[in-house]
């Protein structure tokens, strides 16, 4: 039952995982235009993202323009987009799997069938979880070593936006959900390798003794 219970906690970080990483791969906000130098008071907010860039006025109104153009991009951005689809795909199949190889459910089989199921979902998050730390942390990257370059006019730098944290925040939850996942179909395989069965010794001394008594009989 505490696996079961403990399955069904990494399930829920699962979910959580894959509603961030599909919030945090369409949102506009990675990375947004930052309050510095003599532009603190703006009445433009600019955001990019991995599929449009937006612009919010004073005024209220909101605008986007889609990025048509894939080769035009620079790499980490085409590399995140990569990433990003792949982490959702991988979350959604290790959603899947897991919810055929968990205890508490009745789909999947006996209890081994199920338990490399598990095993199974638990490697697709791990994975998801890789996949999606991979852009965010190369996107945080690119937007800190524009910010600290001091080339670049301070108009075109650069703060990393809320899909950012988000995308960290559900790699960490798939990553978590996958150990889990991983650990817990194994608990009860390792009980012979550590409380081996013992063995019973009979004394020597007690098979001597009715080896002599067989003597006698024949005598």
């Amino acid at each position: 039952m505490a696996s079961a219970g403990l399955q069904c906690f990494a399930f829920s970080l699962a979910l959580l995982g894959v509603f961030g990483d599909i919030t945090a791969t369409l949102l506009p906000n990675w990375k947004i235009n930052a309050d510095v130098g003599s532009n603190i008071i703006t009445a433009i907010t600019q955001m990019q993202g991995l599929w449009m860039d937006c612009t919010w006025y004073s005024t209220g109104m909101f605008s986007c323009t889609l990025k048509y153009s894939v080769l035009s991009l620079p790499v980490y951005i085409q590399a995140a987009r990569t990433t990003m689809v792949l982490s959702c795909i991988l979350a959604a199949f290790g959603i899947c799997i897991t919810t055929v190889g968990m205890k508490c459910t009745k789909l999947g089989g006996d209890t081994e069938s199920k338990s490399h199921t598990c095993f199974a979902g638990g490697v697709c998050f791990i994975l998801s979880g890789i996949f999606g730390l991979i852009p965010t942390s190369w996107y945080t990257r690119e937007i800190i070593s524009n910010f600290l370059d001091t080339t670049i006019p301070e108009s075109s730098k650069h703060e990393p936006g809320g899909a950012v944290y988000i995308g960290f925040i559900a790699a960490g939850f798939l990553l978590i959900a996958g150990a889990i996942f991983c650990t817990s179909c194994f608990k009860k395989q390792q009980g012979p390798w550590i409380y081996p069965a013992k063995q019973q010794h009979f004394p020597s001394t007690q098979q001597e003794s009715n080896a002599g008594y067989n003597l006698k009989d024949y005598v």
